[in-house]
């Protein structure tokens, strides 16, 4: 969600030995019989003297191509050919886009509700995502954003909101559409599953969530959002929280405390799940704080590069040398402040090529990604208005020089590979024995309980009724007609 304000993949031919097809490459003993033999020291009539060369090498070509026919990708291919260069890549690569927040469209829109037919996501709508576009565009890979709003009633971290309540409903949405539609996409908990769902012909589906606003300030609900499903949680949005500073609190002339002293906490934990470290939206100084203590790679879901336009939402070059120390990630935006600042309309998918190629200069190629905010943003640049565009993204890239093997990097092996890191690295501390972080923000108001609990320890009782406890539980009662007695009411 951006800053606002108020083919299934054709297998290559299986080779068999005992195929009886006209072309097959592995019926050479029968070709031979058909071919004509070159014998050095026999005599040669002016014909065969004269074309002896081409005969032998049109033999050999046509015993050659039925295997051009079988493995066309093995063809050689023009080098400005950007289009078939691209969709070899995109075809044998899965394009794997860091930020999405159609769910966030499900809920203002359809208040979640997906069934009926009301809205079909096989045909053309509206936006900026459907699946007939996702198709076109090649996507093999999507982060769901299930954002939710920073609930601006909220004055102290403690205030009662609605905000957890709506992030499990958004993971509800969320997983529900992809059942929905599960002949094109596929659910996936672990980078090994996105291969798997690539190499079955379906958009591997991950689930991040936009904001640890979401998560109540608790680390307790890091590690429940874990287990519905969450892969990421970018550590803020547009509102500072328990953990950290957003860059927005930055923005509105307010101090760059970083990260707090639960924020440290919340990292560790992150790292000990496996859950992935998002930092996109937050201060510069997080980002630094994160970067100093993270045993595992962090990314940005979707940001741009401040050399290139110095938006705070944007990676500063220290950072992003940082993140190359780190082994993390950062996954190129498509929002049009972020690209130009002062003419954010003039934006344009060339801006996003300056962005990309910057990240690429300084962290190198193995650090940089795509992260649309598609259907979170209202404005995109020009070029790059739906997810149907992506291929045009990187034909301008491949044009501007990129190699075919960058682009690989670029479009899904980095992130697959930190990914696989993130959870090699969760194993790896999980394996010390190193035990859940209980730590709580240092303000948490706790329930003070009743001075007769059935306490465990000596000294409880005493404690519970010097901070306040209540003297009896709140109870009720009825009458022998089974009505409430009003005597028991206030007890």
């Amino acid at each position: 969600m951006a800053d606002t304000e108020p083919q299934t993949a054709t297998a290559p031919h299986e080779a068999n030995a005992n195929d009886t097809t006209p072309n097959s490459p592995y019926d050479a003993k029968r070709a031979n019989q058909h071919s004509i033999i070159l014998h050095p020291q026999s005599q040669h009539t002016g014909f065969f003297k004269r074309f002896r060369s081409s005969i032998f090498f049109a033999s050999f070509a046509l015993l050659l191509s039925p295997l051009t026919f079988f493995h066309p990708s093995s063809a050689p291919v023009d080098p400005t050919d950007y289009a078939e260069r691209t969709r070899r890549v995109l075809k044998t690569t899965p394009l794997i886009d860091g930020h999405n927040d159609l769910p966030w469209i499900l809920r203002i829109e359809l208040q979640n509700r997906i069934y009926g037919g009301k809205v079909d996501f096989e045909k053309r709508l509206l936006g900026h995502t459907d699946i007939q576009r996702m198709k076109q565009g090649m996507v093999g890979g999507q982060f769901w954003s299930v954002y939710v709003h920073c609930d601006t009633a909220v004055k102290h971290f403690e205030d009662p909101s609605w905000v957890v309540r709506d992030t499990l409903e958004q993971i509800d949405v969320t997983k529900r559409f992809i059942v929905e539609h599960a002949d094109y996409l596929q659910y996936c908990a672990d980078s090994a599953c996105v291969r798997q769902a690539f190499k079955n012909g379906r958009v591997a589906s991950m689930i991040g969530i936009e904001g640890a606003h979401q998560v109540g300030g608790s680390i307790a609900s890091i590690r429940q959002v874990y287990e519905l499903g969450a892969r990421y949680i970018t550590l803020t949005h547009n509102c500072d929280n328990a953990f950290a500073t957003a860059t927005s609190s930055v923005a509105a002339g307010g101090p760059d405390n970083g990260l707090s002293t639960l924020g440290y906490e919340a990292i560790k934990e992150m790292n000990r799940i496996g859950m992935i470290v998002d930092l996109s939206h937050v201060s510069h100084q997080t980002m630094r704080d994160v970067l100093s203590v993270a045993r595992a790679p962090v990314v940005f879901s979707h940001s741009g590069a401040y050399t290139v336009t110095r938006h705070l939402r944007n990676v500063p070059d220290d950072v992003l040398r940082t993140v190359k120390k780190n082994n993390g990630l950062i996954m190129a935006v498509f929002v049009n402040r972020f690209l130009r600042m002062k003419h954010p309309e003039e934006a344009s998918i060339h801006d996003v090529v300056d962005h990309i190629l910057h990240i690429a200069s300084v962290a190198g190629w193995e650090h940089v990604g795509l992260g649309s905010d598609f259907s979170g943003t209202p404005y995109v640049p020009v070029g790059l208005e739906d997810v149907s565009k992506f291929p045009d993204l990187i034909e301008l890239l491949m044009e501007k020089g990129a190699t075919d093997e960058q682009i690989r990097l670029l479009v899904g092996e980095n992130l697959l590979r930190v990914w696989g890191a993130i959870e090699d690295s969760a194993k790896e501390i999980q394996a010390t024995g190193e035990l859940p972080v209980e730590a709580e923000y240092e303000g948490r108001r706790w329930d003070l309980g009743v001075k007769d609990a059935p306490y465990m320890l000596r000294g409880s009782r005493e404690k519970a009724i010097k901070a306040g406890a209540a003297d009896k539980p709140f109870m009720f009662n009825v009458d022998d007609e089974g009505k409430h007695d009003p005597l028991e009411k206030g007890v």
